[in-house]
């Protein structure tokens, strides 16, 4: 299974990368759970520039949203997308509802604040 890390690299920007999860040597950090959150976005709503409060999986179930970084790429992510979430710092991303439907996610945070542990 792929998914699509959201991090912050060492220029305080915020960065996508594919990751094959699959025998992904901090796969184990990346499983304990705390709890859930569904959030429901209206189409077109827009989050501006933000960070994350902590490490989340974020996983749309209906809808589909865009997520623009610093560099100027915006990736659009429909139902079934997971991504995880680990800009904490920095510039951030911003959030658009691009579908005609409502867009909703699944916030699921992880147990593990500390990257790579």
């Amino acid at each position: 299974m792929q998914i699509t890390r959201i991090y912050t690299g060492e220029d305080g920007q915020s960065h996508f990368e594919d990751v094959e999860m699959e025998g992904h040597p901090l796969l184990p950090s990346l499983t304990s759970i705390t709890s859930l959150r569904f959030r429901v976005s209206e189409p077109g709503t827009f989050s501006d520039w933000h960070t994350e409060s902590q490490r989340n999986y974020i996983i749309t179930l209906s809808g589909e949203g865009e997520i623009g970084i610093g560099d100027g790429t915006h990736r659009r992510f429909g139902a079934g997308a997971v991504m995880l979430v680990e800009d904490l710092t920095g510039q951030g991303h911003t959030t658009r509802a691009t579908s005609d439907e409502p867009r909703i996610t699944v916030a699921v945070p992880l147990a593990n604040q500390v990257p790579g542990t």
